[in-house]
């Protein structure tokens, strides 16, 4: 009997989302496996027990019950010792804010929180207003979710606005805090430009109302003074897990008809939930740029659609942010640093179901649509985004490993794993963008994105990245990186022979 040799297929324990077996047919055991990347695997084991046997392990290997089991911990490259603390020394958030103009007379750095003894979930250090002393900023952080009080995210040094984030605060239906008021003052005096600041909850109204009653809730305006309250209203985590489930479950069909896809894809919502970010972001950005009035940004306990928010605003204000290495220190000081949940949020250990969410999925696919509207305006490219997005599920490196900075530094993650951002900027040259004009006008400055229906695309180089036959042999930017490359040879060869030619030239004549 003749072997048929299948191609080998590797995939990271890490990245399994679920393991089915499925009902036994004539020619063995189905067994299918989802993958964190959307990979889906179909299987079929000879024999039951084996099948049984192979079902049970998969399970057991990803979903790991302690951090330790995960693969960063056991990832070992041919680097040495003092190459891997170089890998962590290779972003610094403190020379990011440095780029803003901080600090300065304005806005301080605050060690209020060193130790994590204000706020566990918020980084060490936090730049603050530089008048908010020490007893407003901890009174404020007690009447804030999770002790996270209003800290500055993002500062333009052109026109003085800020981006800060917070938390929602504790007000039920009518308490107060005169600390938080005076935090929120604090802010807005820090923009001698501007006479108002924008307070931005991103949930649905009616979900922040509901919250009143838990206690919580959202700013009263009677009780601060200049503040123009805006709802943005982005779904909660778990509106998201059942939209992109929806979604995939439209990717998987096969063959389907062009009603069944666009029926599918309009029913799941997602796409509605992704201009909804958008729409946040943008909102935000342009009261920065165009009314250079500050903004505090929050949702519930402000690490999922504020991360989400603040981050989009900042690519559509900030061209560093539109680089390779600007969007590294983007996603390390917004959602590694802030405190977004990514163990919680993408199972990277067994644990309640109900905590898993796509949020940064959704962050990567709204920077995805614009680099569709603005093909030169990015240094990267999609396949850069792809392979983030890879790494947050496959817990190879420790960047992602935990939910907060303290957990990390509780687990030594510097100490024991590796970093993603250096490895990717030794592959730049996979993930550059031949497109990209720095210098070019239209991608200076403020990027005027459009979020009307016909600006959206469904992003298949994600979530049918595997479905080889949908994608092209050669995609254009490969094409045009050839022709760059073939180009620059060209160039080469001519100067070589023209500095030939003058040497001849330059000869005495006999």
């Amino acid at each position: 009997m003749e072997h048929i040799r299948l191609p080998k297929v590797t995939v990271l324990h890490s990245l399994v989302c679920s393991v089915d077996k499925l009902a036994a047919t004539p020619s063995g055991c189905p067994l299918l496996i989802h993958c964190k990347n959307f990979q889906v695997l179909h299987f079929i084991i000879s024999k039951e027990q084996e099948c049984h046997d192979i079902h049970l392990s998969l399970q057991r290997l990803s979903q790991p019950e302690s951090y330790d089991e995960l693969y960063c911990f056991a990832y070992k490259p041919n680097v040495d010792e003092k190459e891997r603390r170089q890998e962590w020394d290779f972003l610094d958030l403190k020379a990011d804010y440095s780029r803003m103009g901080l600090p300065n007379s304005l806005w301080k750095l605050s060690p209020v929180n060193q130790h994590y003894k204000v706020s566990d979930t918020y980084p060490a250090d936090l730049f603050v207003p530089e008048s908010a002393t020490p007893p407003v900023i901890v009174g404020s952080s007690k009447f804030r979710s999770r002790g996270r009080f209003p800290a500055l995210s993002y500062y333009c040094k052109d026109n003085h606005a800020a981006i800060c984030r917070s938390s929602q605060p504790l007000s039920g239906f009518s308490a107060r805090c005169l600390e938080d008021e005076q935090m929120l003052e604090a802010i807005l005096r820090s923009n001698p430009r501007s006479d108002f600041m924008y307070v931005v909850d991103t949930r649905p109204k009616l979900n922040a109302i509901a919250n009143r009653a838990a206690g919580k809730g959202y700013e009263n305006e009677d009780n601060y003074s200049n503040i123009k309250f805006q709802f943005v209203g982005i779904e909660n985590i778990h509106v998201m897990r059942n939209s992109q489930q929806k979604m995939l479950e439209v990717c998987e069909l096969r063959s389907p008809s062009m009603s069944d896809f666009l029926e599918g894809l309009e029913s799941s919502g997602w796409m509605k939930h992704i201009k909804a970010v958008l729409d946040a972001g943008i909102f935000i950005a342009k009261a920065v740029a165009e009314e250079g009035t500050s903004v505090l940004v929050h949702c519930s306990d402000g690490w999922d659609r504020t991360s989400q928010v603040c981050s989009v605003a900042c690519v559509l204000l900030d061209p560093y942010y539109r680089t390779l290495r600007g969007f590294m220190v983007l996603i390390e000081k917004d959602w590694v640093s802030f405190g977004h949940r990514f163990s919680h949020r993408c199972k990277h250990l067994v644990g309640d179901p109900k905590e898993v969410s796509p949020i940064i999925d959704q962050l990567l696919e709204c920077v995805w649509q614009l680099m569709e509207q603005f093909p030169c305006a990015f240094e990267f490219n999609e396949r850069f985004l792809i392979a983030i997005h890879n790494h947050v599920y496959s817990c190879q490196f420790g960047n992602f490993i935990g939910n907060n900075q303290r957990e990390r530094i509780e687990l030594r993650v510097h100490e024991r794993t590796h970093s993603l951002w250096s490895y990717l900027w030794a592959n730049r040259t996979d993930y550059t963008n031949p497109l990209y004009r720095p210098n070019h006008s239209q991608t200076q400055g403020l990027l005027r994105a459009s979020t009307s229906p016909y600006s959206f695309k469904f992003w298949k180089g994600l979530y049918n990245r595997f479905d080889h036959g949908m994608h092209p042999r050669q995609s254009v930017e490969d094409y045009l990186r050839a022709i760059q490359e073939e180009t620059q040879q060209l160039e080469e060869q001519l100067t070589s022979h023209t500095q030939v030619g003058q040497g001849y030239a330059d000869q005495p004549q006999a």
